[in-house]
């Protein structure tokens, strides 16, 4: 088990972040691939319409799921800092609360999406030649909820203890599994959109499965016994506490998401795939920085819980080192190598225009992203959640919405589009640089007079 987890109180703090955030990195990539798969498969067997169906739902999706994703931050915060403290009689409350919060959300969730998938997508001024296809796409993709909640929770849980390997070993299988009936079910079975989205609902229960095995027969303190589902006050309480304004956070950022979505409809379904496949490419350089964002945020959790506060400052120094490397290289490459890559989801010369656009614009400056979303997880491990919630609100989704209401509004181009986002991480990641150094010289007083 030791050998398993990575030890975030001793040793090498350098060395044991990669060991963490590599398997995390990892997964995050194999999720993705989920959604990369299905368009790069729509895109060559079913056409751009089908392509731009798939693709314009990311951001309704997010925007519906976040809230809930956005509670097992709390999740691992709360069981980091009760395994840093020693305190293993609550982890215990604190894992059944979890995975009994992930079912009742998933089901939730399910309802809520198969019966309003449409109403969302009008809203949204989905194109009519696409929207029947979208509607389909989404209310299939809803069945896999519940499972995509509890590999997120279960996940949470064993990362908080700093075991990231078996979350990615289940993510493996089920990735590959997802590949396989996605041409299954398209290629052979002619299902279009809707094969698609039933080979990753499918493949979420696979990846679903194997977390909770891993949980109901591990032999140590976060061990899971689906006999007893109960939620316990004290242990949401302290989920709630950091997952609640994560939560808010990452569904705000999806409303402004959403408003930029149907201003990229407006150029027509060409631009929406497009945007869709540059938007996939640029997620897998989001995922290799936001492993940062889950170490830094999992590593000072568990050592504020051991009330080691100097070790803090070089998890976030190392952290942003790391992030501003991996964006940079990351990004870069993406820029460079843009339109091979798109030529992966389809040969179609105008998506592939579109989707260049917003890979230079995106791509590029990413890493201040990065670096943005690294000071939120320090801050949150140390205890400091609603405040940053604010600023990046402010900073990054109220001034992207008023610069698609005045900005774009008056020059109306692609590219305009989509310069207010690295003017936003800007301005974002200043402050939150100056929030981290407040609130850890706070937590340094209050450490000296004790």
């Amino acid at each position: 088990m030791r050998k398993r987890n990575v030890d975030m109180l001793e040793g090498d703090l350098f060395i044991n972040i990669l060991l963490f955030a590599l398997p995390v990195t990892a997964s995050g990539i194999i999720q993705l691939l989920f959604n990369a798969v299905d368009m790069i498969v729509v895109g060559q067997f079913s056409g751009s319409s089908s392509m731009a169906a798939v693709s314009s739902t990311s951001s309704l999706i997010s925007l519906i799921t976040n809230l809930f994703i956005g509670l097992s931050v709390g999740s691992s915060v709360c069981i980091a800092r009760r395994i840093g403290s020693g305190d293993y009689e609550r982890i215990s409350d604190a894992v059944q609360t979890s995975i009994t919060l992930a079912l009742i959300f998933g089901v939730i969730l399910m309802g809520f999406g198969i019966v309003f998938s449409r109403t969302l997508l009008e809203m949204m001024k989905s194109p009519v030649d696409v929207i029947d296809l979208s509607t389909l796409y989404l209310r299939v993709y809803f069945t896999g909820m519940p499972a995509t909640m509890v590999y997120n929770f279960a996940s949470a849980v064993l990362r908080a203890k700093g075991d990231t390997k078996r979350p990615l070993l289940a993510l493996t299988i089920s990735g590959v599994l997802n590949a396989v009936l996605n041409l299954f079910f398209v290629v052979s079975l002619k299902m279009d959109v809707a094969g698609v989205a039933l080979a990753s609902s499918l493949s979420a229960y696979v990846s679903a499965i194997i977390v909770l095995i891993v949980l109901v027969t591990d032999p140590g303190f976060t061990r899971f016994d689906p006999k007893h589902l109960y939620i316990e006050n004290g242990a949401f309480a302290d989920i709630a506490k950091v997952g609640i304004p994560a939560g808010i956070q990452s569904t705000v950022f999806s409303i402004s998401n959403v408003v930029i979505q149907s201003s990229i409809n407006s150029f027509g379904s060409a631009a929406m795939a497009g945007n869709g496949a540059g938007s996939s490419i640029s997620n897998f350089i989001y995922s290799g920085m936001n492993s940062f964002y889950q170490t830094c945020l999992t590593f000072t959790s568990q050592n504020i819980g051991a009330g080691k506060i100097d070790r803090v400052k070089k998890i976030l120094i190392l952290c942003l080192l790391d992030v501003a490397v991996t964006g940079i290289v990351l990004g870069w490459a993406a820029v460079f190598f843009g339109e091979p890559l798109l030529s992966l989801y389809t040969h179609d010369p105008e998506v592939v225009y579109y989707g260049m656009i917003r890979l230079r614009y995106i791509c590029i400056p990413y890493f201040i992203y990065g670096m943005m979303d690294v000071l939120v997880g320090s801050l949150r491990g140390m205890g400091s959640s609603v405040a940053p919630m604010i600023v990046s609100l402010l900073g990054v989704c109220a001034f992207r919405l008023l610069w698609v209401y005045t900005f774009f509004q008056v020059h109306n181009t692609f590219e305009d589009l989509f310069l207010s986002y690295p003017v936003s991480w800007i301005i974002t990641a200043g402050t939150l640089l100056v929030m981290n150094v407040i609130v850890y010289e706070k937590l340094k007083k209050k450490k000296m007079s004790l």
